[in-house]
């Protein structure tokens, strides 16, 4: 896979276009739920054998359609219990403070996810945090002092009804 700039970062290109069958498809829907499958079981599941499996494997880690092979953790064994969803508007729409933004943005201790967003927010943010006190901490702390943004606006999840990593094929 290529690397391009993005915003004056060097980022990964689109994933390559190949074209994925019904057995691509069926290992990528497998490795989704378990990534920690042999490739022995693997092969067993998808109805190859093991050196056609992991050869078909690292063809979809070439082509970028698997980024990486990751543990999910469990957030409130971890003191991180805490679901935050923040929208922030930006002060002005320009690429310097867009990028000032995200740069700072990905330093927020426990910043899941920032996204760029249409409507009446310039971003939303994902945030992990122990408590409401731990949060308060934070935004104080760090959230009030990045750069451009003129409004944030605070979720608290009460009870999260789904999430998942799957992409369904």
């Amino acid at each position: 896979m290529s690397t391009i700039k993005v915003r004056g970062q060097t980022r990964l290109a689109a994933p390559e276009a190949i074209a994925l069958d019904r057995t691509d498809k069926t290992l990528l829907r497998a490795l989704q739920r378990d990534a920690s499958i042999s490739n022995v079981a693997l092969a067993e599941k998808v109805h190859l054998s093991p050196p056609a499996c992991l050869r078909r494997v690292e063809r979809l880690r070439r082509a970028g359609l698997i980024r990486a092979t990751v543990a999910l953790l469990d957030p409130p064994a971890l003191d991180a219990g805490m679901l935050v969803i923040i929208g922030v508007v930006l002060d002005r729409s320009t690429p310097e403070s867009f990028a000032a933004f995200e740069k700072s943005a990905a330093k927020i201790s426990g910043c899941m996810e920032c996204h760029v967003v249409t409507g009446e927010f310039d971003y939303f943010m994902m945030l992990r945090t122990k408590d409401s006190d731990s949060f308060n901490r934070l935004h104080a702390e760090q959230l009030l002092y990045l750069p451009g943004v003129r409004q944030i606006r605070s979720f608290m999840v009460l009870k999260q009804v789904l999430s998942t990593t799957e992409i369904p094929l």
